[in-house]
């Protein structure tokens, strides 16, 4: 990592530190272990320094100064506790690469409460029409033939999935996380492609590369489906203007990828791989370190909130993904690693 990771106790003293930590500190683990934040980290604002000491939420601050030894900078802040360990802390500091004198920023609970507020309010009002087309699908459903119902119970399916989506949304803020079970995830890959497919005009090609001998994987069924919806949508958006448009599907076992579990405090191998590729332009250099981030998005009319969700939904069941652009294929990949079932 290119930015400071702390692990702090409850009683703010330093547990853990990362190597760009021990750069920034100017000082190494062995003598900064066991030392109180405050002795290596002196904060410039009262604010912040209260907020530090005594917050059990998130905290985010931006273009604050502190001082490190007998310097001072200008840095970017974020403190998360753990839910799993009571009173613990995680801090991150970033210089944020612009002189101080500007006003900062703070944000923690406190005033992120009416902005809470909106989603629940959304989620509401949008519930309602769901479930007048899900009636609505299923009065039309005792109209058809049987060849023909396949349709609304697509259209019954999809609505439930979006109903459950908005309330995992809902319960985004949560420290809560979906459940999570074993099952075989060309299910959920088949589904979305159904989706996909059904609301695709553009006529661009959608290949199927599946592994069938892969074995279960462990993760949350409907977040899975909804993670491939939003790839594979973003993929055929982004390679329309191609001469021969074409979005891969591939799924495959691929050993070595593994990520530290604090839950369980074991490393986690993560061998299945789910991959999404396009042979659109892939994206924009400027906002490839962001493009995970809310709001970040260069697509006309959209909203940023579509990689950002994905990366919510696959870090909740302990995934990963990761974005690649091979120049001389001329194809963008979007990189899924899942956890076998055991």
């Amino acid at each position: 990592m290119s930015f400071a990771v702390i692990l702090l106790r409850p009683d703010l003293t330093i547990a853990e530190l990362n190597p760009a930590a021990e750069e920034m500190l100017g000082q190494g683990a062995s003598r900064l272990l066991g030392l109180p934040l405050q002795s290596a980290v002196i904060f410039g604002e009262d604010a912040v320094r209260r907020r530090v000491e005594s917050s059990e939420v998130s905290l985010t601050a931006r273009r604050i100064a502190v001082t490190i030894g007998s310097s001072t900078l200008t840095v970017n802040m974020t403190m998360s506790p753990l839910p799993a360990a009571n009173g613990w802390k995680v801090l991150t500091l970033s210089e944020s690469g612009s002189k101080h004198g500007g006003s900062s920023d703070v944000v923690d609970h406190a005033d992120t409460l009416v902005l809470q507020r909106g989603p629940s309010i959304l989620a509401h009002e949008i519930k309602n029409p769901l479930a007048a087309i899900r009636g609505a699908g299923q009065l039309l459903a005792r109209k058809l033939s049987s060849g023909d119902q396949t349709l609304t119970d697509l259209i019954s399916e999809e609505v439930a999935r979006i109903a459950r989506l908005i309330d995992r949304m809902q319960a985004l803020g949560s420290s809560q996380r979906e459940p999570v079970a074993r099952f075989n995830m060309h299910l959920p890959i088949r589904s979305a492609l159904t989706a996909v497919r059904s609301a695709d005009i553009s006529g661009s090609a959608i290949i199927e590369e599946f592994d069938p001998s892969l074995p279960d994987v462990y993760a949350s069924r409907d977040a899975l489906q909804q993670v491939i919806v939003n790839l594979m949508t973003n993929a055929l958006h982004a390679c329309a203007e191609a001469r021969e448009p074409r979005v891969t599907v591939r799924t495959r076992f691929a050993s070595g990828l593994s990520y530290q579990s604090l839950e369980c405090g074991n490393s986690v191998s993560l061998p299945l791989e789910i991959i999404v590729a396009d042979n659109g332009p892939g994206v924009p250099a400027g906002i490839v370190d962001q493009m995970f981030e809310p709001f970040v998005t260069t697509k006309p009319g959209g909203q940023g909130l579509g990689l950002p969700l994905v990366r919510k939904l696959l870090n909740d069941m302990g995934a990963r993904i990761a974005y690649a652009r091979d120049e001389r294929a001329g194809v963008t990949i979007f990189r899924i690693n899942l956890a076998v079932a055991s």
